[in-house]
């Protein structure tokens, strides 16, 4: 397997480009009480570069998601009880995938079968540009031989905990103790690029291999792995393969929590934080070209 040490690079924008040019992103997320999760990953993409970005929403979530941004349209779903994303809006997910390049799926939409069944529906789209994280993982893991089902390679991005319930739905066998050998064994059973965070984060599609260098103990705060989910899309709908933009994500947003935390220091650190810092991060790549 290959190490990777380069950190990809975006391209250079044409003068005559729009905002076609640069990504339609879809993120599905978000559900009452958990609408910040679907804002962090919206407003990360938009700062990240993505030329439109639309948030698919539970409908009573939505004028709060609408309203923390005016940059991400919004997209009203059909909800159950408890105001998550209902199985009733399949039909309207479809028809935004289907004029979407990068979909995102998970963050804040909580669990149910309802949910499971969207998560089916999709990992079975042919040749889709799929991000999965936060929930969306964990339905996915109460989908029986949903490795079987994959008909594309879509992005995973577990915390430990989730990866420790991905791996369970492969094999008996305990986790690995080493990070880098534990996702080359994932990868190796099941066709993904996985992102497995935490300090350290490791970026593998089975032929490379990337481990990060950037980031601190003050990004360990709810809502950083919806900004990295986020980032990622983004520099997927700018051009990147899923491996580059998961390994260029993944260094930004580090990158982005080290100058924030610079600024701030760790105990205080947000997630908006790295949000309003991926600019300089931005910036400071470029300058080191």
């Amino acid at each position: 397997m290959e190490i990777i040490s380069q950190i990809p690079r975006l391209p250079p924008r044409r003068p005559d480009s729009h905002k076609g040019n640069y990504g339609r992103i879809l993120i599905i997320a978000g559900s009452v009480g958990m609408t910040g999760a679907a804002a962090l990953a919206g407003r990360a993409a938009l700062r990240a570069g993505a030329g439109l970005v639309r948030i698919a929403t539970a409908r009573s979530a939505l004028s709060i998601v609408a309203s923390i941004d005016p940059c991400y349209t919004t997209i009203a779903l059909a909800e159950d009880s408890l105001g998550r994303i209902a199985a009733a809006a399949i039909d309207t997910i479809l028809d935004a995938v289907s004029d979407s390049d990068v979909v995102v799926f998970g963050p804040g939409i909580g669990q149910s079968a309802d949910l499971r069944a969207i998560t089916s529906r999709l990992i079975a789209i042919k040749g889709l540009r799929l991000l999965i994280d936060a929930d969306g993982l964990n339905n996915l893991v109460r989908l029986k031989g949903w490795q079987a089902q994959l008909a594309s390679v879509p992005i995973l991005t577990p915390h430990p905990g989730e990866m420790k319930r991905l791996w369970a739905t492969l094999t008996d066998q305990p986790p690995q103790p080493d990070r880098c050998e534990w996702a080359r064994a994932f990868v190796q059973k099941v066709p993904v690029v996985l992102v497995l965070k935490g300090a350290g984060t490791v970026v593998t599609d089975g032929a490379r291999l990337y481990v990060n260098t950037t980031g601190n103990p003050g990004m360990a705060t709810a809502g950083a792995g919806d900004v990295l989910s986020g980032v990622i899309a983004a520099l997927m709908g700018q051009g990147l393969t899923d491996l580059d933009a998961a390994i260029l994500g993944t260094y930004l947003h580090g990158l982005a929590g080290d100058i924030a935390a610079a600024h701030l220091g760790q105990v205080s650190l947000t997630a908006t934080d790295l949000i309003d810092a991926l600019p300089k991060a931005f910036a400071s790549l470029a300058g080191r070209s």
